[in-house]
């Protein structure tokens, strides 16, 4: 798995002090994209929470999810997480360190007062002695929330920083890109009143390693659990990866739950959404726990076209850190089909700019504070692609494409109706379950002449770098 140390800076760590009209809680950013460019430490918002102990709630929970493994828990996490400023709204999110829950905290207008509400994105410092401080936060007494420094100080910071220097794997910022791209093929499955989802959630099993996953079913105002995916059926593998909600439980007025289509017996993601006063906080977990989200696949087909590539960069002077992206606007203004805007996302959010809000049913605009060109440069099987495309190893045709191994091997690429499939072991294992293998992507990529396709960024993908990387997974992390 390829790591780098990520340089987090603040002016001094986020602390929640006493103060003679109540309490404040002062959130410190680090770097961060904002509408006029890079800033150092952007500040997103001063008022006041209309919900002190919810929102604090929330926002550990957000930490927990940053600071777990829930695949090899032994494993140390930590990362600060990402704060959004969209105008109407604070988004917080966070990725578990084995890459399987992706948690996210929207703290709406109704749960915001007295202040105005930038945009931009970047990282917040969340430290145990805040934590701690949080934990013991027990009435609901006024509490001033600055995200960002202290309005004298904004255009004074020049002294010494904070620094905390932590692991930033490749395969957390893919999990963003492929959260996004899952979450968008979710409908609602099922919405519970509170005292039932307080019920069920305290009910559920702690599953172990081994476990086949379990499948819950609306019946009557609440769920039941079921071994097998019928009808309506919603998965749910490793239901200790829901133990962050218990935080906020008690203040739960309901409970969502969003999925796709349960199809055959493969387990598959699902989000679970807290609805909370003026704020909502959701998990979303990849279809098994010992899986991460990085390895789903779901971006391959955006990143292997140039058409997508193309529309992206237009798309994105668009987006104008929108809470709400909405596909029809975008496409008048744009003049492009709603399909290719579309597409555009997709492309846009394997560099994490733009999220997927399973409420609203709509993508939101952020701008991840890390070098999220990494996603594309260094996903697997899209390097491996490229290798064979400019080995020569694909030949086409009709609806037929034949890739040459290195070994000799030949595997045979059919598409019927738009759908590839392979005669290689990723295909018989997956089906397509987890995206196009690579010689199916090499396939696609050879019919629309996307060989020697320059990225956004202007590198070819993989460019000066070794393109023999294996496919699959690593040890002591879930499957990515």
């Amino acid at each position: 798995m390829t790591r780098s140390l990520h340089a987090l800076a603040y002016a001094r760590p986020s602390a929640l002090e006493s103060a003679p009209d109540g309490r404040r809680l002062g959130l410190e950013t680090s770097q961060g994209a904002t509408p006029t460019g890079r800033q150092d430490h952007p500040r997103f918002f001063a008022g006041f929470l209309t919900s002190p102990q919810i929102a604090s709630a929330a926002l550990l929970a957000v930490a927990d999810v940053a600071a777990a493994r829930y695949y090899q828990p032994q494993l140390r996490a930590s990362l600060d997480p990402v704060v959004t400023g969209n105008g109407d709204r604070l988004r917080f999110e966070s990725f578990s360190g084995c890459g399987g829950v992706y948690a996210r905290l929207d703290v709406l207008a109704a749960g915001l007062d007295g202040g105005e509400i930038g945009h931009g994105t970047t990282n917040v410092d969340v430290n145990d002695p805040l934590r701690e401080a949080l934990s013991r936060l027990g009435t609901d007494d006024p509490l001033h929330l600055r995200v960002g420094p202290e309005e004298l100080a904004v255009t004074t910071l020049d002294g010494s920083v904070v620094e905390k220097k932590v692991p930033l794997p490749d395969r957390w910022l893919r999990g963003f890109a492929e959260a996004q791209v899952i979450a968008a093929g979710f409908e609602l499955r099922a919405e519970l009143p509170a005292a039932e989802a307080v019920r069920f959630l305290r009910a559920l099993p702690r599953a172990g390693r081994g476990r086949p996953p379990l499948w819950v079913v609306p019946a009557g105002r609440g769920l039941r659990q079921t071994t097998r995916p019928v009808p309506g059926a919603v998965c749910l593998p490793g239901p200790e990866r829901l133990v962050a909600l218990q935080r906020v439980l008690r203040h739960a007025t309901a409970l969502r739950i969003y999925g796709p289509a349960a199809v055959g017996q493969e387990p598959a993601s699902a989000a679970w959404e807290v609805v909370l006063p003026g704020m909502r906080l959701t998990l979303t977990l990849s279809p098994e726990a010992s899986r991460g989200f990085s390895g789903e696949g779901g971006v391959l087909e955006a990143l292997a076209t140039d058409e997508a590539g193309e529309d992206a960069d237009l798309i994105s002077v668009l987006l104008a850190w929108e809470p709400r992206i909405d596909v029809a606007d975008l496409a008048a203004s744009s003049g492009l089909p709603p399909e290719r805007v579309r597409a555009a996302l997709v492309r846009l959010g394997t560099s994490g700019r733009v999220g997927y809000d399973t409420a609203e049913a709509a993508y939101f605009h952020r701008e991840l504070p890390y070098d999220a060109h990494r996603v594309e440069r260094h996903n697997p099987r899209l390097r491996s692609a490229l290798a064979l495309l400019r080995a020569g190893a694909v030949a086409l045709a009709g609806e037929l494409g034949t890739v040459t191994a290195a070994d000799g091997h030949v595997h045979r690429v059919r598409e019927d109706r738009g759908r590839l499939s392979c005669t290689c072991q990723w295909w018989a294992e997956y089906r397509g379950g987890r995206g196009p293998c690579k010689h199916a992507l090499a396939v696609r990529m050879a019919r629309r002449g996307a060989a020697d396709a320059p990225r956004a960024d202007g590198n070819g993908p993989g460019a000066g770098e070794d393109t023999t990387v294996a496919v699959g997974g690593n040890a002591g992390e879930a499957r990515g």
